[in-house]
């Protein structure tokens, strides 16, 4: 099969790693990608939310499958177009992505059919969400309505905090996409995320994670679009994924379906865990990032057959996805001054070494310069991936191989994996 792959970051990276791998592999097309996915198959320089130049592309190498990885290839229509030219592609249509796009039509959709999440309310100017804040407890839970990569939630302690984030938010902060605002009841609980790979009728699990939004130890600091993963999560037991896809998979497919958009790819939930079991907190139309690194150093087998059934339309000849019993981490190496305003071009020396079978580093924002040196060109720079026979020893194989890694310009959390560790 020839392959196109949409993206440039660390889950890519780990997809096209996965990809690769697969005996249906005639030829892997990555669009645009990044200088760690050099090895794995052919860099094109298409953006990822030009819809038309990724059509144009999958046309050219006679596209089998396309795999969405970003959500903006999604909202930007992609795989809409692919569907009229009669290219499979994995991943949704733009009016099926709104369960990402749009908080505010995922937050509806899920009143509509009875999922099970908090209460909420939308608000396009100031004045109405301030005093909506009446309604609330603290914490306030305040959310851009649209794209905002991962930091477009705040959680403010006090009403005070909350009103300053909604003048930020719908002062433009976010553009467009903090146009409107979603305010939340606040959930207790602890988090974990739960992937589906779905057909647009059925729906096969694909694993679960859980992520670090927070930038700094201890949970502390802005929201970012993930600082680290691990899986297997111990939060999401058998118990609390069969009740999630009784009360959440299957009827999030099923009410999109009779909606007239039914969902094809990924759907990732995140979840949770509240006394009266688990609540949706958002879906994305996508795999998470750093969840995806994970996961497919868990898939024990080939990727490439799950991925072209959804682009299909059928997932039911599928067995079960197969995991090794291993626990993998990943500690995401960011930039200095992430999430706000990270510092951009300082050298990475080491990256590129052999770690050895045990160790993945993924890129996601580096650039190779002309002198061939790796430089950082982003956020989230580096994905550092280990296995281990349990939590405490994947740690310390991807934190050893951070401390391999010579880049004075970077910084991590030491902390990824506290609450298994707790356990």
């Amino acid at each position: 099969m020839n392959i196109l792959l949409v993206g440039s970051g660390g889950r890519e990276h780990a997809l096209a790693w996965k990809i690769a791998q697969s005996p249906l592999k005639r030829r892997l097309v990555i669009a645009p990608g990044n200088p760690g996915m050099e090895k794995l198959g052919e860099l094109r320089p298409v953006k990822a939310d030009d819809a038309e130049g990724l059509a144009a592309l999958a046309r050219e190498i006679h596209a089998d499958l396309v795999v969405v990885g970003p959500e903006l290839a999604l909202a930007a229509g992609l795989a809409d177009r692919l569907a009229e030219m009669g290219i499979p592609c994995f991943g949704p249509t733009a009016k099926a992505a709104q369960l990402e796009t749009s908080k505010a039509f995922s937050k509806a959709f899920l009143q509509r059919h009875g999922i099970p999440t908090a209460g909420y309310g939308v608000h396009e100017d100031v004045a109405s969400a301030k005093a909506a804040l009446a309604s609330f407890q603290p914490p306030y839970v305040i959310k851009a309505d649209g794209l905002a990569a991962g930091k477009g939630v705040a959680i403010s302690p006090d009403r005070q905090d909350a009103e300053a984030e909604i003048e930020r938010m719908l002062g433009g902060r976010f553009g467009q996409a903090g146009a409107r605002v979603v305010i939340e009841e606040f959930m207790d609980g602890e988090e974990g995320s739960l992937f589906a790979l779905c057909d647009g009728k059925e729906a096969v699990l694909i694993g679960g994670a859980q992520d670090h939004k927070r930038a700094f130890d201890g949970d502390t600091g802005p929201n970012t679009g993930g600082m680290g993963a691990y899986s297997p999560a111990p939060v999401l037991s058998d118990a609390v994924v069969a009740t999630a896809e009784a009360t959440v998979i299957r009827p999030t497919l099923a009410g999109m379906a009779a909606e007239g958009a039914p969902y094809r790819g990924v759907l990732y939930a995140g979840l949770m865990m509240t006394a009266e079991g688990p609540k949706v907190v958002e879906f994305n139309a996508r795999f998470g990032d750093p969840e995806c690194q994970v996961l497919m150093m868990r898939l024990d087998g080939d990727i490439v057959p799950y991925l072209l059934a959804c682009a299909r339309g059928d997932v039911s000849h599928l067995p079960p996805p197969v995991f090794k019993p291993q626990t993998v981490i990943c500690v995401v190496f960011a930039a200095k001054g992430y999430p706000d305003s990270p510092l951009e071009g300082s050298i990475i020396r080491g990256a590129e070494q052999d770690f050895g079978p045990h160790v993945q580093v993924f890129h996601a924002g580096t650039k190779r310069r002309d002198d061939g040196q790796l430089a950082a060109a982003g956020g989230r720079v580096l994905s550092v991936c280990a296995e281990g026979d349990d939590i405490e020893h994947a740690r310390e194989r991807a934190y050893a191989a951070i401390a391999g890694i010579d880049w004075p310009g970077g910084f991590c959390r030491s902390d990824i994996g506290w609450r298994a560790l707790n356990r």
